[in-house]
């Protein structure tokens, strides 16, 4: 296998078995499984996390209520222990280039960072895509100061934590009335604002009238509370919705698109399209996580996809073909 310190570091591109290119939960579990598979492997992390506003996480077996930050570093102190696997910090990459290499090497990923020592050029073998989302939140002024405290955009994830209190769920795209229906498993007591935006139809305002949700279809001013806490939202009219805690529906975008020279095939959304085991439609181009086409959004879920791509890439390079 090939070396990722030492003399390679100096050289021009840097040679690996699998470049993984992204440092959440879904990039290190891959990362992890591929370093003890003895491939060499280099982590492309760009150290700004979708789930940063987020005090703490929630469904990791194990670890519920951890920080994400502290699940980040407990993942990185034991791939510390395996010499192959090499991560850069505040990187990333600007394009990722077919290539046909006498080494075996597919991939030419084009890198731009400021650690020290960080190559301008990475050849790869194989690529895992674990660059997650973008996410655009409604244009609330406030909104950010209650983000990950107690507002929160999984309810998978945080809404044990607000059963049975009066909540709020915002935004402006079309599935809202399906996230309501969702919410309500934890209350009785739900709002839906839609911001002015025309995305609850009037047959969806019915059913979930009938289900006891009620649909707020006025402006947002902005909302109200205290350190973190959210106490009410604020119309443009002047009139308040009290609630404490409840769900935002932001935008999503996928956040590779260092992938277009490849060209592999993607949703409406621009999520990577990938088979059951995160072969994307590019040989030997890989996507776990929230990159790949949409499904739940929690840390545990992009952990496991991140391990079986990782296998399966493992399988695929020695011709073994799996569908895992």
């Amino acid at each position: 296998m090939t070396e990722v310190g030492g003399a390679a570091e100096a050289a021009a591109p840097c040679v690996v078995d699998a470049l993984v290119i992204g440092g959440g939960p879904a990039g290190l579990s891959a990362a992890l499984n591929l370093g003890r598979a003895r491939a060499s492997v280099v982590v492309i992390d760009a150290g700004r996390p979708r789930n940063a506003a987020t005090l703490k996480s929630h469904g990791f077996l194990t670890r519920d209520g951890i920080p994400p930050l502290e699940l980040r570093k407990l993942a990185r102190a034991e791939l510390a222990a395996y010499p192959n696997v090499r991560i850069l910090d505040r990187t990333t990459v600007s394009a990722l280039l077919p290539h046909a290499g006498d080494d075996g090497t597919r991939f030419i990923a084009a890198i731009q960072g400021r650690a020290p020592g960080t190559p301008p050029a990475i050849a790869a073998r194989s690529v895992i895509v674990a660059t997650g989302l973008r996410e655009t939140l409604p244009a609330i002024p406030s909104l950010r100061a209650y983000y990950g405290m107690t507002l929160f955009s999984c309810a998978a994830c945080d809404a044990w934590e607000l059963q049975d209190r009066p909540l709020a769920l915002i935004g402006e795209t079309p599935d809202l009335a399906a996230r309501a229906r969702l919410i309500a498993r934890w209350t009785d007591s739900l709002t839906v604002f839609t911001n002015a935006a025309d995305v609850v139809t009037t047959v969806e305002e019915a059913e979930l009238a009938a289900s006891g949700i009620t649909v707020e279809r006025r402006a947002i001013d902005d909302l109200e509370g205290d350190r973190g806490d959210v106490s009410a939202v604020r119309l443009v009219d002047g009139a308040r919705v009290g609630i404490e805690g409840g769900f935002v529906r932001p935008q999503w975008h996928a956040a590779a698109d260092f992938v277009a020279t490849l060209d592999p095939e993607r949703d409406d959304d621009g999520h990577l399209v990938v088979d059951r085991s995160g072969r994307t439609s590019v040989s030997g181009l890989y996507a776990a996580g929230d990159a790949a086409a949409p499904g739940p959004q929690q840390l545990i879920v992009a952990a496991g996809q991140g391990a079986r791509a990782a296998a399966v890439l493992i399988h695929d390079s020695v011709g073994v073909r799996t569908s895992h």
